[in-house]
């Protein structure tokens, strides 16, 4: 017996979220839509599958980018037309970092492209080569349903290694009721990619350095047996969550910006594990040591990681690991040397902190790092909060953010995805980010989900204040281009929102705030210009221990 066209849709759709239920999947993102409707019956119907509505497009690509970070893909719906095209920003993000995810973009029928017709845009690879794998089945045919469950797999597999895209046309009418599904089959196995690397070079130097960034794919295990066998000191990113192994150095902005620590101790050999940390002084400190003749080895991705055109080799870390000595000692002269700067230079951001009579933003960065439980994640945004978690988090410092485009879209969606994965989930930014994706507020205290806020509100793009735009501008055309004050009082909107909110003004304060379960948003007032002095103390006063300590080593 036949099936009416809207029957065959919904099996269509059923069949598909079954196989992505048995290939593991767990979390789907839908923004509301009406041509999405028989994928999104098709998602509801399975109790499996924990769906999240969230209205705004691009916060609900965001939150499935958060889920994503565990390493499987998250189902994320949208109507036809400009809804799709806000997925675009975590799109971009994911792909540029690896993270898996899975659009599916209800569309119009061929019939209706091109044409006119109403919410119809031509989505046809609408993300380039910004996704993995695209394709459009057409609308669901009955003829092609020993097919359907291929399509889910091969869909998953390319998912499982970034973001894809699935477009599904679809016609009225839209609600059908799912038949039979067709029969399970066989899921391959599929080996792990291994990209082909370049031969290792020389390794034979006590003077190396361990680059450790996000992103990387390579496990703290390994980074540790590589300085176990070398000696190198570990430059470790907060976002590579590995600056608790042994060797590991948290202040190296602050070292690198001792022009005698930094003239004294140029390597030669760097390993970048992963991409590069945000610190542009260490940055351009690696690339004026490749100037000077020292190695740079790049081992893993996301992508191809040579902004400075200066990498020497690129490599596998299974095939570093293999070319470095068997027998090695992790405590060297030079490591000691790197070891002890760090301390010295580590207690002095800490007593430097202090000594301000009030919060500053280093300081809430420091304590966030500090008081961060186990098995509680922290988001960060990719202007300064991000910088100052790396320069002066210290060893506990250890956080996501958004680097592969380094934008300040979805920070608070972002860290909501990683909330509804499971667990509490920390985020801070700046009032600016906090404002761009206010959506992610919405319905957010019936999500169920320990998401706690905090928002440096210096009104405005704090990190403009560092740029030379800050001193060689008229004060009225800075503020108007880059000081950019927004004028929001982000305490009521986090109000309006139905969210419990506050100001905090002291570490005391702060402190107190963060052991209460989310969600919630707490607000530090910070001032823009006293932020740039603040850090310009900090780092005066790690020149001046360390200049003392080279003075008496000599």
């Amino acid at each position: 017996m036949d099936r009416a066209p809207e029957d065959v849709q919904a099996t269509f759709c059923a069949t598909l979220v079954d196989q992505w239920i048995e290939l593991g999947i767990r979390h789907a993102v839908v923004a509301p839509g009406s041509r999405s409707t028989p994928m999104a019956l098709a998602m509801a119907a399975r109790s499996e599958l924990d769906v999240h509505v969230v209205h705004d497009e691009r916060s609900a690509a965001f939150v499935a980018l958060g889920l994503g970070l565990g390493g499987t893909p998250a189902l994320l719906l949208c109507t036809s037309g400009t809804a799709a095209a806000n997925f675009f920003p975590a799109i971009v993000e994911a792909n540029l970092s690896d993270v898996p995810m899975m659009a599916l973009t209800a569309d119009r029928p061929e019939e209706l492209r091109g044409v006119g017709a109403p919410q119809t845009i031509d989505q046809i690879d609408l993300y380039g080569n910004h996704v993995r794998w695209f394709r459009d089945p057409g609308v669901p045919d009955v003829a092609d349903r020993s097919h359907w469950r291929e399509l889910a797999v091969d869909a998953w597999m390319h998912a499982s290694v970034g973001p894809v895209q699935l477009n599904l046309p679809f016609r009225e009418p839209l609600l059908g009721t799912p038949g039979e599904l067709p029969g399970p089959i066989a899921v391959p196995v599929v080996p792990a990619a291994r990209r082909a690397g370049d031969e290792v070079p020389d390794l034979s130097s006590e003077r190396g350095l361990i680059l450790a960034g996000g992103r990387s794919g390579c496990t703290a295990a390994d980074v540790a047996r590589l300085h176990g066998c070398t000696g190198w000191p570990v430059v470790a990113d907060p976002v590579s969550r590995m600056r608790l192994l042994d060797g590991a150095v948290s202040s190296a902005d602050a070292l690198l910006r001792n022009d005698r620590f930094a003239d004294e101790h140029l390597p030669d050999v760097v390993v970048r594990i992963g991409r590069p940390a945000a610190s542009k002084v260490l940055a351009q400190w690696t690339h004026r040591a490749t100037l000077a003749g020292a190695t740079l080895v790049q081992v893993g991705g996301p992508g191809v990681i040579d902004p400075d055109h200066d990498v020497t080799a690129v490599c596998s870390m299974s095939d570093l690991l293999s070319a470095v000595p068997a027998s090695g000692s992790s405590t060297t002269t030079w490591s000691q040397r790197w070891a002890n700067a760090d301390r010295i230079a580590d207690a002095t951001i800490v007593d430097t902190l202090a000594s301000f009579d009030e919060i500053s933003e280093p300081l809430v960065a420091r304590t966030m790092a500090e008081l961060l439980p186990d098995g509680a994640e922290l988001t960060v945004a990719s202007s300064m909060p991000v910088r100052d978690l790396e320069w002066f988090g210290g060893r506990r410092a250890r956080a996501h953010a958004n680097r592969g485009a380094n934008g300040i879209d979805g920070v608070t969606s972002t860290a909501l995805g990683i909330a509804l994965a499971g667990g509490p989930s920390f985020v801070l930014l700046g009032d600016l980010a906090f404002v761009h994706d206010s959506s992610a507020l919405v319905g957010l205290t019936d999500r169920g989900a320990d998401l706690r806020i905090v928002v440096i509100d210096n009104d405005g793009g704090g990190i403009f204040s560092f740029l030379p735009q800050a001193s060689t501008l008229d004060h009225d055309r800075f503020e108007q281009l880059f000081g950019t004050p927004l004028d929001v009082d982000t305490v009521a909107l986090a109000a309006a929102h139905g969210l419990e909110s506050r100001s905090v003004e002291t570490v005391e304060e702060l402190t107190h705030q963060l052991a209460v379960p989310g969600p919630w948003v707490a607000c530090v007032p910070s001032d823009r210009r006293r932020n740039v002095e603040v850090h310009a103390a900090i780092h005066e006063a790690v020149a001046r221990r360390l200049d003392a300590e080279l003075d008496r080593t000599g």
